[in-house]
Parts: structure tokens; C-alpha cells; sequence
């Protein structure tokens, strides 16, 4: 293929996209192609070790050989119908699915992105409570419709200004590190409190809590662990559903199928998208029977669980099982943490280290202040050396280590000691 280059896309991006299409990086690489934890620039003959994936999206590896085929196979006999009409992947997969989904979670219906999910997960709350409020969380991201973003606790990414009616906004579960507060205990309970006090004011009208179990965009926030039980029995008292959004966190990535296995309950409705189809459009919200049986006038999504969609679901969730990818990114996450700990313990520009599994954050301040021309710094610096990181938090200043699963202990030590040379000189 011929290339254009980094400044012709750059040239087409702006000539034919939204403005508010943003970019990582003052000098982007154009991204070429990619082969399992690897990303490339053919234009430049650049090669990138990816520890962002795609936003946790390329969980089981980038051009995965086994996905692919199985993907390309599906192609070539059917590729769309809609559900109109029978085929067998999609009830295929919602059976496979059923099998991994925590608890007494077995019905699901398909659509293509996490905020089509989150969308639907809030419907199905609506029609089955008979309510129509919701409550969400500082630092929550749910997703880019209307109805999402006014469910989204990071003013970042709410687009509009005038947020749905009936959306209340509670206190997140993460204590305020750049003001030295490490209390995860203490903000538990305020964030508890907060909710609880929402659902007494607004007596018998709110419908769900919508809530990550980790807080990827918010800056990989990690809740204690006992939070999620205090919420759910607070949720159960108070007759209010829980929506758990699994889009970023799920399949795999924390060391357990799915992240809300680590606290110990199980949602109402959960919502999953990103890695389910390794890079194949395609999401779900799922429940259980009960609920399920609220949902009966006709709906669709135009390709949600079309045939390669679900085929390559299929596959995904084969190659998790086959190649232990749970276990894995437990082993790789407990490396990766060591891994930070021991640049926290190097650099004083590191506040601090929070995550589950291959979903890390670390957070970069000076003095009190979030250190965010820094952030953007060492950004470019890794990938002047070859490793692509994230960036997220409500300043923008947590790296993020989300890479594929697929990733080795020498690509963590790669990883760590590029950013110990790159931390001396920011």
C-alpha cells in the first residue's frame, strides 16, 4: 500500500473531520498496521510495543491469527441479515456468553458500541422499574449519545450542556490524591452517603445507578473493596437497579472474566463492548430472566450481533479459555505493578498506583498540582522510544497501562525501563 504519511492525514483529518476528533501526540505516527502486542508505521519504518490497546479494545492481540480466520471464514458464507431473519452465530454467542456472565446474568441483546449499551441497559432499567431516574458518578464515563453523556461524570466529555432531566450526579468512590487523601475507606463511605442521600430525596423515582467497577477515563479509579457490596445492599433496600458498565474493564483484563468479579456481587444489568470483539463493532447489555421479560415490544439494532460480529465474539472468548488469558493478566498485572511501584519509589512525580490486573493507572503530580504538560511529555518521549501508552483523569495527568493481554514479562520490562530513563529527564 502507499502510504501518504503523517502530515497528508493529518491535511485529510482536517479538511473532512469534525473538530473534535482529537489526536494523541504533537508528531503522531501513522499507524499502519498491527500483529498481536504490536503496532507499526510502515510510512517511517517505525515499530511500537502498545500498552494502550485501543483503549482496552485489542485484548487478545492485534491481527490475532486465530480471531482472524475465523472472522475472514464467517465472511466469506454470510456477513449480514439482521435479526430479522435466523442465524445461528448470534444465538450462538448469546448461549457462550451466558455460560461466562456472572451470576444469574443469561439474557443479552446486541448492538454495536458501548454507548448503545449503556443506552439500552438504561431503557431496560426504565421499563422494568417503571421509574426514570438514574444516578451516575463523579468521574464516570458511560458513553457519547445524549442520554450517556448526560450519565457521565467528567465535564471533558459532556458535549452538551444541558444535561437529560432526572440525571443525578453522586460522589465518586476514589479519595483526592493530589491533596495527599489516600483514605480509600473514608471515600467509600462519603461516595455511599451521596447515593443514599439521592435516593431519599428522590423517593421511588430513580430507576438504576449506572456505574464503572474501574474508572477508566476517570484515571484507572479503584473503589475499595468492600464498596460494591455496601452499594448494592443500599440499591436493594432502596428498590433501585445496578447497571455495572463493563465496556473498558471487561474480558479478562483485571485477572477475572469480568472486573466486578473482584468485589464480590453481581449487577442487575451489565453492559460489555471494546474486547469482546477484539476490533469487530459489536456490544451487549445483559440481565437476568426477570428482568429480561420487561423487554418484549419489537426492537433491533440494524447490525448489533450481525454474523461476522458474532462469530469473531466467539472466537474471542475461545482464545481467552484456551490461552488462560485470565491467569495471565493476573501474573502480568501483579509484574506490572511491581514494575510502577518501583519507578513510584524513583520518581517523586508519581503520586500514585491504582489498578486491578493489566489496567494501571499512575498518577503524575508537582507539589499539589496535577503535572499535565508533563504527562504530555513523557507521552511523546515513550513513543519517540517505541512504547505507546495512555493518558486519562479528570486533568488528563494518569498514565495509563492498558496494553493486550498477550504481553510478556520482557515487554513489561521494556516498558519500565524506558520510563525510568524518560522520568529522569522530564
Amino acid at each position: 500500500m502507499n502510504f501518504i504519511g503523517t502530515d497528508k492525514v493529518l491535511e485529510k483529518k482536517h479538511n473532512y473531520q469534525m473538530p473534535c476528533s482529537f489526536h494523541f501526540y504533537q508528531n503522531p505516527p501513522q499507524i499502519t498496521r498491527g500483529k498481536m502486542q504490536y503496532l507499526y508505521d510502515d510510512y517511517v519504518g517505525g515499530k511500537y510495543l502498545d500498552f494502550f490497546a485501543g483503549v482496552s479494545v485489542m485484548n487478545c492481540g492485534h491481527s490475532n491469527d486465530t480471531i482472524i480466520k475465523d472472522s475472514i471464514e464467517q465472511m466469506k458464507t454470510l456477513q449480514h441479515t439482521t435479526t430479522i431473519y435466523l442465524t445461528q452465530p448470534i444465538v450462538d454467542l448469546a448461549e457462550k456468553l451466558s455460560k461466562v456472565l456472572p451470576g444469574d446474568l443469561n439474557k443479552s441483546f446486541f448492538c454495536l458500541s458501548g454507548s448503545e449499551a449503556n443506552e439500552g441497559a438504561m431503557l431496560l432499567a426504565k421499563l422494568y422499574t417503571g421509574n426514570n431516574e438514574f444516578i451516575y458518578l463523579d468521574a464516570g464515563l458511560h458513553g457519547r449519545t445524549h442520554l450517556t453523556m448526560s450519565v457521565t461524570g467528567i465535564d471533558m466529555w459532556r458535549a452538551s450542556p444541558n444535561p437529560e432531566l432526572g440525571t443525578h450526579r453522586a460522589t465518586g468512590f476514589y479519595p483526592n490524591v493530589a491533596q495527599n487523601d489516600f483514605d480509600l475507606e473514608l471515600a467509600m463511605n462519603k461516595s455511599i452517603s451521596s447515593i443514599e442521600e439521592i435516593l431519599i430525596k428522590q423517593n421511588n423515582k430513580i430507576a438504576a445507578l449506572i456505574i464503572e467497577p474501574i474508572q477508566g477515563n476517570g484515571g484507572i479509579l479503584t473503589p475499595h473493596k468492600e464498596y460494591f457490596i455496601k452499594l448494592k445492599s443500599l440499591l436493594i433496600k432502596h428498590n433501585v437497579l445496578l447497571i455495572v458498565d463493563e465496556v473498558q474493564t471487561g474480558f479478562a483484563r483485571t485477572g477475572k472474566m469480568f472486573a466486578i468479579e473482584n468485589f464480590g456481587i453481581t449487577p442487575d444489568i451489565m453492559t460489555i463492548a471494546k474486547a469482546l470483539g477484539n476490533g469487530q463493532p459489536i456490544s451487549a447489555f445483559c440481565t437476568t430472566n426477570e428482568i429480561a421479560a420487561s423487554f418484549t415490544r419489537p426492537s433491533a439494532s440494524t447490525l448489533g450481533g450481525n454474523p461476522v460480529s458474532s462469530t469473531t465474539a466467539i472466537s474471542v472468548l475461545n482464545y481467552i479459555e484456551n490461552h488462560s488469558l485470565c491467569e495471565h493478566a493476573s501474573k502480568m498485572g501483579d509484574y506490572l505493578t511491581q514494575g510502577l511501584q518501583y519507578l513510584q519509589n524513583r520518581h517523586n512525580i508519581i503520586r500514585d498506583i491504582r489498578g486491578i490486573g493489566l489496567m494501571q493507572g499512575a498518577e503524575l503530580v508537582e507539589g499539589i498540582s496535577p503535572a499535565i504538560e508533563k504527562t504530555d511529555k513523557i507521552l511523546e518521549s515513550m513513543k519517540d522510544n517505541g512504547i505507546l501508552i495512555g493518558k486519562n483523569g479528570l486533568s488528563r495527568n494518569v498514565l495509563a497501562f492498558q496494553p493486550p493481554l498477550v504481553i510478556c514479562k520482557e515487554n513489561i520490562d521494556e516498558c519500565i525501563n524506558k520510563l525510568d530513563v524518560v522520568l529522569k529527564l522530564v
